[in-house]
């Protein structure tokens, strides 16, 4: 596959992550907007939130195996064409029933779509060129992640159209329409030599297994945490442990299972997916909290508190680019370890820019600091991950890594968003800030040490399991 031709595959597989995470948080400054407009109740704008992520992150794996079985393009394409209309039917929704329904289709869509892209960056990129291809998806996600929040509150403040809120979803159409077309033409087709028996049992045992702990902990801060968000989650986790040992079972019985337990063999895969996870947690919490902080505590419009984040998003594909392509290879899980420490210094430099006498340069300056950090995270962490991943195992280790950011993230949103509203009530909002920051530190500092633990070996030789298919 000629350079030209794989460049511009790499470009359509990051257009799609890039609509996916935006997607994720693009809706929450629109919101007051969508009530007033559709009539929708507190429970709509809960759902309308949380259907996306939970609907995702449930379907990951599974959409990662269909992609091996069937082919990573031809899944792609489905999920990229599901996405496109799922954005198309939110952006007419006329009500908040309608708008939920497509929102869960959206999620759904995006849970076939996703997987792909990390799979078929190991399929076009082998290990020795894999860093420049890591570092641009690195980069573009972490521009994706504040992304979101900017695009919402200009499109909702500026009435494209008289369309008021839904160019928010609108915006997905023609970009879906031209990654498709460029998907078609220039990603070769490719799936794994060995089949997944995928049953309909162990499918619906990890869907609800997800679901069970996807659900509490996105509706549980809205809803004071009732006691049967706790159950259910605890039932959510059993239900894991149950897929893990007919994983096992099947693995035993020389029968392919849907996720490998020799994936977790792979030392950089098992322990830099945990520090990875650990890492993840503030990342959620830390855009609800800052957001909503500057906006409760110093009077900010939403507008102001979605363009704070300028700085942020174009420190982080800067680090992001420079951690995947030249600083894993020299000094591998340090980059992952420093990332970290940045980002705690970003947070505290944000507490201090809130007492100070001039607030906007010092934000601008902590978020610049935050998101170096961050970049350097996302930036090493897919390298020292999943680098070392055989291929035949891409489309089981992409669903993996995908489905922990997801519950990391929306875990961390819900408890550090519970800590910051609990504090606030009761000791007021600055008291609420450093309880959130040493909340978030505490995360960053555990995904440090278990970094630690890595082998950061960034080479490896690649299975030549592939079962190509000539388009």
């Amino acid at each position: 596959m000629g350079g030209k031709a794989r460049t511009i595959a790499l470009i359509c597989l990051l257009a799609a992550s890039f609509m996916e995470l935006m997607d994720a948080t693009v809706v929450n400054v629109a919101l007051r907007t969508m009530q007033v407009d559709l009539g929708a109740s507190a429970v709509s704008l809960q759902w309308i939130v949380a259907g996306y992520p939970l609907t995702y992150a449930v379907g990951l794996i599974l959409g990662a195996r269909l992609g091996d079985n069937f082919g990573r393009r031809k899944l792609f394409v489905a999920g990229l064409a599901a996405f496109g209309l799922a954005s198309l039917a939110c952006g007419l929704a006329t009500g908040p029933t309608e708008l939920v329904v497509f929102r869960l289709i959206q999620g759904v869509a995006a849970a076939l779509m996703v997987p792909q892209v990390l799979s078929n960056i190991q399929v076009l990129y082998p290990p020795a060129e894999r860093g420049k291809a890591m570092g641009m998806f690195t980069s573009v996600i972490g521009l994706a992640a504040v992304t979101g929040p900017i695009l919402g509150a200009v499109i909702t403040n500026g009435d494209w159209f008289g369309l008021s809120w839904r160019p928010v979803f609108l915006i997905n159409v023609p970009l879906a329409v031209l990654a498709i077309a460029a998907a078609i033409a220039f990603i070769p087709e490719s799936r794994s030599a060995i089949k997944t028996p995928i049953t309909a049992g162990t499918a619906l045992l990890l869907g609800g297994s997800l679901a069970a702990i996807m659900l509490p902990i996105t509706l549980g801060p809205e809803n004071n945490w009732p006691a049967w968000g706790f159950v259910v989650m605890v039932a959510g986790v059993a239900g894991l442990w149950l897929f893990g040992l007919r994983q096992v079972r099947s693995a035993r019985r020389g029968i392919e299972p849907m996720v490998p337990p020799t994936l977790f063999a792979t030392r950089s895969f098992s322990v830099g997916l945990a520090a990875f996870t650990a890492l993840m947690v503030p990342t959620g919490g830390y855009f609800l909290v800052q957001s909503l902080h500057v906006q409760l505590a110093l009077g900010w419009s939403v507008l102001h508190a979605g363009l704070m984040w300028i700085p942020f998003s174009l420190a982080v594909p800067i680090s992001a680019g420079l951690a995947a392509t030249v600083l894993v290879a020299r000094f591998g899980k340090r980059v992952l370890q420093v990332g970290g420490a940045v980002f705690i210094v970003g947070m505290l430099l944000m507490a201090f820019a809130e007492q100070s006498a001039h607030p906007a340069l010092w934000f601008a300056a902590a978020l610049t600091v935050a998101g170096l950090g961050f970049g350097g995270i996302v930036g090493s962490a897919g390298l020292l991950v999943l680098n070392d991943v055989p291929v035949r195992l891409a489309g089981a280790a992409s669903g993996v890594f995908n489905t922990a950011q997801a519950l990391a993230v929306a875990f961390g949103a819900a408890v550090v968003g519970t800590v910051y509203t609990s504090v606030g009530e009761s000791s007021g909002l600055e008291s609420a800030y450093r309880a959130s920051l040493i909340v978030m530190i505490g995360f960053i500092v555990v995904g440090g040490v278990i970094a630690q633990a890595l082998r950061t070996s960034t080479t490896t030789s690649d299975a030549t399991d592939l079962e190509p298919v000539v388009a």
